[in-house]
């Protein structure tokens, strides 16, 4: 069992990430609206990183004796820090993954909520459960595990950190944030609001280390958890590495989210919910619109709108409001989706929309609408991540669900119709964590969030995501 990461973070020293610019020293934080370095961040020496872990150690223990009220007041106080820096973090986002200033902003106010509403609901959530048996007393207490890992994704860079961290701490738990490459700045400035608010140090700590330590950080005897949102390949190193070190772990992977149509949609409303879904954050979002699954009805109508929509659509500076659609976080990640869809045509798939990488410097792509995709092509079996749409026609309902479910992923997905019942019977039958009826997939604090599949296992948010990282204790006494 490891001890100390210290030999082993020193054996992988040299180690690159992949996409992003990364020397033993730094991290380069790239403008994606004009590819200009902004920021070289310093990676974690094996002192320094030992430091911290030992740091979060202690404090795990800190925390599990405090108050639940205690530590819930501490995420009220975090909630106020957030929303008295909303324009400085809005703006860092937008720096540094290339995020519409508005929708920055709208993340921000986010995760203020997940923190007031754990800091509200905790309590109740975290209260002994007393079970009737032969004992005089018998109960199930919830305690904290202790040290957490949170290696959390680049495009939700302040959002995706909260929905783990805020259930986390609020019940005894202290987080350790490994975060994306490109968006080290964000992390620093998530820490710096845990400090400005008061919280201790070691209960939430950024961690900017190689994404090659990250098995070696599970492994640790002081860490007892891990949680991740990225890619299905990212989800089963960090699965294996917990599997190996026997600590428990939850993932939030990719997904290619349908969008069925059925022929009594309100179609007004239905296209601009398409738009939306789907060039959110440029279309990377693991539960954004991915396939649209059309009844042959109104596929017609359906196609001339929605390709008609997508070509009013701006692309530009995240920082003009005029600006519908910003850059892509990374020049690789550009790349794949070109590629992608460059694959798809070459095959006999159809453009209807956009097509290809946008003029002028970063890296912007053009919203685009595909049609005629078809197994085989990896458009049609991988996730698109990117403002790049896959349009599909069925000739009826039964047709369309066994589309919807014939992917390997399985986050989330929404039908459209105004017939409510017909639309949860289909939901139910959409084989998924997360189904919608007439709303596009989002995460609430309130609703469980995860996936099956390729798209992860166990839940965030609501109780069951705080329920995840605690020991649910037996107590019998007689």
């Amino acid at each position: 069992m490891i001890t100390s990461l210290s030999s082993q973070v020193a054996a992988q020293a040299g180690q690159t990430l992949r996409g992003s610019v990364m020397t033993t020293q730094h991290f380069e934080s790239i403008d994606p609206s004009t590819g200009a370095l902004i920021a070289a961040h310093a990676s974690l020496s094996p002192e320094e990183l030992e430091r911290l872990l030992e740091q979060a150690h202690v404090q795990a223990q800190r925390s599990a004796g405090m108050p639940v009220e205690a530590r819930c007041e501490s995420l009220q106080r975090v909630a106020d820090r957030l929303e008295a820096e909303r324009e400085h973090l809005a703006e860092l986002m937008t720096l540094e993954m290339g995020k519409l200033t508005r929708e920055a902003l709208a993340e921000v106010d986010k995760c203020a909520w997940v923190c007031r509403y754990y800091a509200q609901q905790a309590p109740d959530m975290l209260a002994d459960q007393l079970i009737p048996t032969d004992a005089r007393r018998s109960l199930v207490a919830k305690q904290p595990l202790g040290v957490i890992l949170a290696v959390m994704p680049w495009n939700f860079p302040l959002w995706q950190v909260f929905r783990a961290a805020a259930p986390a701490i609020a019940a005894g738990n202290v987080l350790l944030l490994k975060h994306a490459s490109n968006v080290i700045g964000c992390g620093n400035a998530i820490a710096a609001v845990f400090d400005s608010a008061g919280v201790p140090p070691g209960v939430f700590t950024h961690l900017p280390v190689p994404s090659g330590h990250i098995a070696g950080i599970i492994a640790d005897r002081r860490v007892q958890a891990v949680t991740l949102t990225g890619s299905d390949a990212a989800g089963r190193a960090v699965a294996s590495a917990a599997g190996q070190a026997l600590k428990k772990s939850v993932l939030e992977l990719g997904g290619s989210d349908a969008f069925v149509v059925l022929e009594d949609a309100d179609l007004d409303l239905t296209v601009e919910k398409a738009v939306t879904s789907r060039f959110l954050n440029c279309g990377q979002s693991c539960i954004a619109a991915k396939r649209f699954i059309v009844l042959d009805a109104v596929a017609d109508a359906f196609s001339e709108r929605f390709s008609e929509r997508i070509r009013t659509l701006c692309l530009g500076d995240p920082r003009d409001p005029a600006t519908d659609v910003g850059p892509m976080a990374r020049s690789d990640l550009r790349e794949e989706l070109q590629a992608q869809v460059s694959e798809a045509v070459a095959h006999g798939a159809r453009v209807l929309a956009g097509g290809g990488p946008g003029p002028g410097p970063g890296f912007h792509y053009q919203p685009t609408l595909l049609t005629d995709v078809r197994p085989g092509m990896r458009a049609y079996a991988e996730e698109l991540f990117g403002p790049v749409a896959a349009l599909y026609r069925v000739p009826d309902e039964a047709a369309a669900l066994r589309l919807a479910n014939d992917v390997a992923f399985g986050l989330g997905g929404s039908v459209w119709t105004r017939d409510r019942a017909r639309g949860e019977a289909f939901a139910r039958q959409l084989a998924c964590g997360c189904a919608f009826v007439n709303e596009l997939v989002k995460s609430d604090p309130r609703l469980p969030f995860g996936g099956i599949r390729e798209s992860g296992y166990g839940r965030e948010l609501s109780v069951l995501g705080l329920h995840e990282f605690v020991n649910h204790k037996s107590i019998w006494v007689d």
